[in-house]
């Protein structure tokens, strides 16, 4: 059993391992990767939805915190989750918009609609409940892994439960929270990117 500094380390670290804006940009780069196997079409894809879909994002949070409007980029409070989240579906949109005017493959502008209304669906229900966006993010993040790969993918399934774990661990959310977010999550990316890749 975890003592409760060493439990409390742990689950910070994995909080930040498996922070959305990290997990997305790591989804886009490796499913743009693998939109590179159709002849003609460059690896590189994920690169600027990754930039518009966390980095930029993950950029006007990290402002917020600096700026004194957020107390951190994991925004705790959930009345202040609104506007950030708002912000991120804009930017993920214009990313879209941009992508889809340069010709990007189809599996990276599909990733970006799962994603654009995965953001809606949260900024949403935060107005009433603070469901888990890092375990919203990591669900999808298996689920349209498992759209590309296939089964293999579901070995990523135990890093969801200790994403919202530590998530639970670090008082963020409560286990209902986790658990619906992750529902979510998986529920959006698991059918909206197959549909449209």
């Amino acid at each position: 059993m975890l003592n409760t500094a060493t439990g409390e380390r742990i689950a910070r670290v994995v909080s930040e391992v498996l922070a959305p804006a990290v997990l997305v940009a790591a989804l886009l780069l490796i499913v743009g990767w693998h939109a590179g196997d159709t002849p003609g079409v460059s690896r590189w894809w994920g690169l600027p939805g990754a930039l518009f879909a966390a980095v930029i994002p993950l950029g006007y949070v990290l402002h917020g915190v600096r700026t004194g409007r957020l107390t951190n980029h994991h925004i705790p409070e959930r009345a202040d989750r609104r506007v950030p989240l708002i912000f991120g579906t804009a930017s993920l949109v214009a990313g879209l918009v941009l992508l889809i005017a340069l010709g990007a493959p189809r599996e990276v502008l599909a990733l970006l609609t799962a994603g654009g209304v995965g953001l809606g669906v949260f900024a949403l229900v935060t107005h009433w409940w603070k469901m888990s966006i890092h375990a919203g993010v990591a669900a999808g993040t298996v689920a349209a892994l498992t759209a590309v790969y296939g089964p293999v993918a579901l070995i990523g399934a135990p890093l969801v439960v200790l994403g919202g774990w530590a998530r639970v661990r670090l008082t963020a959310h409560t286990p209902a929270q986790v658990v619906v977010g992750a529902l979510a999550g998986a529920v959006i990316a698991g059918t909206i990117f197959p549909a449209l890749r």
